[in-house]
């Protein structure tokens, strides 16, 4: 599986660790190792982040209060984990830069996609904080939007397990694991990867998009090297 441009969704979750909540620095740094040894590679990569691991704007919302401020609350979230990701790349010598989707100039920079491809095209690695900048929409269709946008080949989607399943394979040991799906499957079957308009968004741009367990260490080197599992969404 050869790309030189990818971008790569990584859940809030992902940076906590064992913890219940926050932040776990080594994993931060392992995730950051990881990212490091493929752009060393000479791939171009970006990241988009979620913030579940500080805040969840749907929580606010199950319970009575307003989605709007809840999700603007999220988007916070995700500053914060960007933030950590690139201070961990920092500590390894990568170049990288955080862009927002809501502007806080005193923190880091406002997102263009011009001023992002012109950081990608100096070699650095961006980060996208901020999800869409919008509220209702989840980080998972920030990443397809940022992928498009930065005219990515692939969309690597980092989760808990290595690849897509029928059913939650933590809860149900029966579940089928897919190799390959259309993104017409993955809406057709429900699958609950990603959101329907982050995969509806990939598939209108042609975007594959390759979903692999982020908590192998290694891994996403492993599979654009062709020797990695995950799942390749794809028309």
């Amino acid at each position: 599986m050869t790309f030189k441009r990818i971008l790569l969704k990584a859940s809030g979750e992902a940076l906590m660790g064992s913890q219940g909540f926050g932040i776990d620095v080594a994993v931060v740094d392992r995730i950051a190792a990881d990212i490091a040894a493929v752009h060393a590679k000479g791939v171009e990569i970006s990241i988009v982040i979620g913030g579940g691991n500080i805040f969840r704007g749907v929580a606010v919302a199950s319970r009575g209060g307003d989605r709007v401020t809840g999700d603007h609350m999220g988007m916070l979230g995700t500053v914060i984990n960007a933030l950590a990701l690139r201070t961990s790349l920092v500590k390894l010598g990568v170049e990288a830069v955080v862009l927002s989707a809501i502007a806080m100039p005193e923190l880091c920079e406002s997102f263009s996609q011009r001023a992002a491809r012109a950081h990608a095209d100096a070699g650095r690695v961006v980060i996208f904080a901020g999800g869409t900048g919008n509220p209702f929409f989840t980080t998972d269709s920030a990443g397809a939007l940022r992928a498009a946008e930065m005219g990515a080949e692939a969309l690597f989607k980092g989760t808990q397990v290595d690849g897509i399943y029928s059913a939650d394979p933590k809860l149900d040991p029966t579940a089928t694991r897919y190799d390959r799906l259309t993104h017409s499957e993955v809406l057709d079957k429900r699958l609950a990867v990603m959101d329907i308009a982050a995969v509806a968004l990939a598939r209108e741009n042609r975007i594959p998009v390759v979903v692999f367990s982020i908590h192998q260490p290694g891994e996403l080197e492993r599979i654009l090297d062709g020797r990695g599992r995950a799942t390749i969404v794809s028309d």
